[in-house]
């Protein structure tokens, strides 16, 4: 017989087996209903109900506050000039020394003076010769030898050799460059036999005792603004280091191109820490202060529609369990800030607490739980020798 030839008696199945095989696909199947209809209906319900959140809180605080604006500024030496020679000459002799302090009326440098002090004492001379002459001729005028024409031909001489003598005199007096007030010299490149021109300058000088504090606000905070309002100055020269003076001046006119009105204030600096042309941020109070709410700016959110905060408030008690806080958010005005605080000028009150820190996880009635934050660790720093 062939082996490809079927038994029919294998192929016969048990009608007990199908039974039993159709029964557990289906079991199966239900099961597996059932499991997908539980898992959605459990997941529906998390989601309906909000879990709690952490946070950390802070309450709305009511303070006196000081109106201040704030502004970039430049410093300006009181007294600052290039210094430049009046007369073009040859450089003689130099006195200064870069980045000195010299004193009102010390020589800085000297130009070559040899034939303008010799033409000076010539013109000395001519000078004198008219004063001795005028003497002998008024003598003759009182015994009428000679005329009083003559006399007053005299008297012009004179007067004109005077003159020619001081204005030679003032020239050799511009040879020799002086220092025109007291101050700190800059950085200077000239040397003896240099030919200097007229008006080219070649060493700066700057009176820093005190210095100005120039910057600008404006236009609709100028009548708060008064001469003598105190002004305190930052720089990133000076880490950590403010600054203060006072107002000493406001212009009167308006920058018809910025809206802004200029402002200058003085700040001592004996020091001499600050030097002219230096970036500063200043600070000027403004008016008096007023009671203000003031809460940290890291409580805000900032929104399409508006900047909002989470003020906690208590919850409903369901079901007999004890109530729990909730976060409802608010919209808040808000007005001038400073450092970390900021005003608030409508949508909370002094007193209410408010979220600080873990509002991205929340919405609107989510359900709360304050913690404290975490404390500073201490640094210990070790003994410096």
């Amino acid at each position: 017989m062939s082996s490809s030839t079927a038994n029919p008696s294998a192929l016969r199945v048990s009608p007990l087996y199908a039974w039993l095989l159709a029964g557990g696909v289906a079991l199966a199947g239900a099961s597996w209903f059932a499991w997908q209809h539980y898992h959605t209906t459990s997941t529906a319900g998390d989601a309906d109900t909000p879990q709690m959140a952490t946070v950390t809180a802070t309450s709305v605080r009511e303070v006196m506050w000081q109106p201040t604006w704030e502004a970039v500024a430049t410093l300006r030496a009181v007294q600052g000039v290039e210094i430049a020679p009046e007369v073009s000459g040859i450089v003689d002799h130099v006195a200064l020394h870069s980045g000195e302090i010299v004193k009102q009326g010390e020589v800085l440098v000297q130009l070559l003076d040899d034939s303008d002090r010799a033409q000076l004492r010539a013109l000395t001379a001519q000078a004198q010769l008219a004063e001795s002459v005028l003497k002998r001729d008024r003598a003759l005028y009182e015994i009428k030898v000679v005329s009083a024409a003559t006399l007053d031909t005299d008297v012009h001489n004179l007067e004109n050799a005077q003159a020619l003598q001081q204005q030679q005199a003032a020239m050799v007096s511009k040879k020799c460059i002086r220092a025109p007030f007291s101050g700190r010299l800059g950085i200077s490149t000239v040397t003896r036999g240099q030919y200097l021109n007229a008006g080219a300058s070649f060493v700066s000088l700057q009176a820093t005792d005190t210095v100005l504090l120039d910057f600008e606000i404006p236009q609709q905070q100028a009548p708060q603004l008064a001469v003598g309002r105190v002004v305190h100055a930052t720089t990133d020269a000076w880490p950590g280091v403010t600054f203060t003076g006072t107002v000493n001046a406001i212009d009167p006119d308006v920058d018809p191109k910025t809206r802004n009105i200029q402002v200058e204030a003085t700040i001592p600096n004996t020091d001499h820490r600050l030097t002219p042309g230096m970036y500063m941020k200043a600070s000027v109070d403004l008016g008096v202060p007023q009671q203000q709410t003031v809460i940290s700016q890291s409580a805000l959110q900032f929104n399409l529609y508006g900047t909002t905060v989470f003020v906690i408030e208590p919850g409903k008690s369901v079901g007999g369990k004890p109530a729990v806080p909730v976060a409802r958010e608010r919209l808040v005005t808000l007005g001038q800030a400073k450092g970390n605080d900021v005003v608030v000028l409508a949508g909370i009150k002094p007193g209410e607490r408010i979220v600080d820190n873990g509002q991205l996880k929340l919405k609107n009635n989510t359900p709360v739980r304050v913690v404290s934050p975490p404390a500073a660790i201490p640094v210990a720093l070790s003994p410096q020798s």
